[in-house]
């Protein structure tokens, strides 16, 4: 039995508009496990049902066994990360983090162990006396998630908690909050619509779109292998190519099957430049745009079956091609990827 079960979650604001749509997933114990999706496909919806704040129209949510939408929101033991950190600026750090053990009436000595230990695992226990007002963004959000977790919660639920920070700081604590989640072991789903930081925290993604689920899987899984259209495009770079005679060429020559309604794409990092080695489908076009960034380059080709943008790894210093130049890409046969009119991927060509 799973440690969280949500079966056939559905919830409609008014007459017209639903917000989830027969949602069902399950998360394992100690597992940190991400909703990814764009603004409005559901999922700090479905987190705030589970956090007690929404009521389903329909469904079910179980943790542990139990009947979670029977418990109220405040005897539900879970633990919330909000996006705009959510903390008292009147109360020191140590006074905000003991909040909610205080209004539980834990024991003054074990409220001291607690919010000292909670600190020290944020890097915060320098602090404990200091106001948040004179704390940084990443600061006052760690402080967020000492509170959140010196509760000893059954699960916790972080809702978009770096968004407010700048690319660097959003980084650095991303890895923090997922090294803190293995040491304490507490199941952890995470609201973001951040691919990249999905990809480098999560042990499973729940891709969503438009209320319903488009795939759940490991990084590896939604990365590599995307069930939808959809979830290719979204969790990643895509590229589509045209549909036309020129196109079913290229499938073709790779000994794949063309069929009507199929759309053809390939990913920018498969595609490689003629004697760079790559075994594919020769692809010549006319350079629009190079860019180079130290590590890779990106290379922009418009062809035969529409512009297409590759990734090259470790460039060549010696490789600076100018708009208008001429230049032949190489399609490998294993990095085209197949949907079908519905945006279902398309295997076994």
């Amino acid at each position: 039995m799973s440690y969280l079960a949500v079966e056939n979650a559905l919830k409609r604001f008014g007459p017209s508009f639903t917000a989830l749509d027969g949602v069902s997933l399950s998360v394992e114990r100690s597992e940190f496990f991400t909703l990814l999706g764009p603004s409005g496909c559901g999922k700090t919806t479905l987190l705030r049902a589970i956090a007690g704040f929404n009521d389903l129209t329909s469904g079910s949510i179980r943790l542990d066994g139990a009947d979670l939408l029977a418990v109220p929101p405040h005897r539900r033991d879970i633990g919330m990360v909000f996006q705009d950190y959510a903390i008292f600026p009147h109360l020191t750090v140590f006074d905000n983090v003991a909040f909610g053990l205080k209004a539980r009436k834990v024991p003054a000595a074990e409220v001291k162990t607690r919010v000292s230990q909670a600190l020290a695992s944020v890097h915060l226990a320098s602090m404990a006396e200091r106001l948040p007002a004179a704390m940084s963004g990443g600061q006052q959000q760690r402080i967020g998630l000492a509170r959140a977790m010196v509760i000893n919660p059954r699960l916790l639920l972080m809702d978009e908690p770096l968004s407010n920070l700048d690319a660097k700081l959003r980084i650095e604590l991303r890895e923090e909050i997922r090294d803190i989640q293995k040491q304490v072991g507490i199941a952890t789903i995470y609201v973001t619509h951040d691919q990249e930081e999905a990809l480098a925290i999560s042990d499973r993604i729940c891709v969503m779109s438009a209320g319903k689920i488009e795939q759940v899987g490991t990084p590896q899984e939604i990365y590599g292998d995307p069930q939808t259209r959809f979830v290719a495009g979204f969790v990643g770079t895509l590229n589509t190519l045209a549909p036309g005679a020129e196109t079913d060429h290229l499938v073709s020559a790779l000994g794949l099957m063309p069929t009507a309604g199929t759309v053809w794409t390939v990913r920018p990092e498969n595609i490689g430049l003629a004697g760079s080695g790559m075994t594919g489908e020769p692809l010549t076009g006319t350079v629009r745009k190079f860019t180079y960034l130290g590590r890779e380059a990106h290379l922009q080709v418009a062809t035969p079956v529409g512009d297409i943008v590759a990734q090259i790894s470790n460039p060549s210093r010696t490789i600076a091609l100018e708009a208008g130049a001429e230049t032949t890409l190489i399609v490998p046969r294993d990095g085209l990827m197949a949907f079908d009119a519905a945006g279902r991927r398309v295997t076994g060509r």
